[in-house]
């Protein structure tokens, strides 16, 4: 008997070292990605993105345009940007895409940038940030609702993030006024 635990006994020492180890290894992964874990945040305040890891590091900041019109995204054409937390659903390359914006110029190339980066926000389709052909429309409320990065800035912070990275966009607050406007009007 003295014999089996002999050999038992440092097998199951070694077995549970290993298993120590690799839950260890397992942990280190975890916190790995918790480490490269960061946010985007959008304030309509300021009219700045910002993207910032888990310590609340900035690692990224520029200026940008939001909706034309104050308060909540309400419905498609309002002009508002969306407020609210949400998902980054899709980094897509723009660069050939056009848009009209109504203004009797017709179709402009490269209205977006070289990328479209799209947001989940449920009711609505079409929300996302993008680069702009009028950069001096950067720090105004110019845009249809979605949020515009100067280009350059755009395509550095496309290196920096990933889908399903969450974007946070907080009211100004001339928003929160015309949200309390249109909630008495319901």
């Amino acid at each position: 008997m003295k014999r089996i635990y002999m050999y038992i006994c440092p097998l199951l020492i070694l077995i549970l070292g290993a298993f120590t180890g690799y839950q260890e290894y397992k942990h280190r992964q975890e916190w790995g990605k918790v480490q490269n874990a960061s946010i985007i945040l959008i304030s309509k305040q300021d009219m700045r993105l910002r993207l910032i890891d888990y310590k609340g590091t900035e690692l990224f900041s520029a200026p940008v345009a939001t909706g034309c019109n104050y308060g909540n995204k309400r419905k498609k054409g309002d002009m508002r940007t969306p407020e609210g937390i949400f998902l980054v659903s899709d980094i897509q390359r723009a660069s050939n895409w056009t848009h009209d914006f109504g203004d009797g110029k017709g179709e402009i190339k490269g209205a977006y940038g070289d990328y479209f980066i799209r947001l989940a926000v449920p009711g609505h389709k079409g929300i996302g940030i993008h680069g702009t052909h009028l950069p001096e429309s950067i720090g105004t409320r110019d845009s249809e609702g979605c949020i515009r990065l100067e280009n350059e800035d755009l395509n550095e912070l496309v290196k920096l993030i990933h889908p399903p990275m969450t974007v946070v966009i907080t009211p100004a607050a001339e928003d929160e006024t015309a949200n309390l406007i249109n909630s008495k009007k319901e």
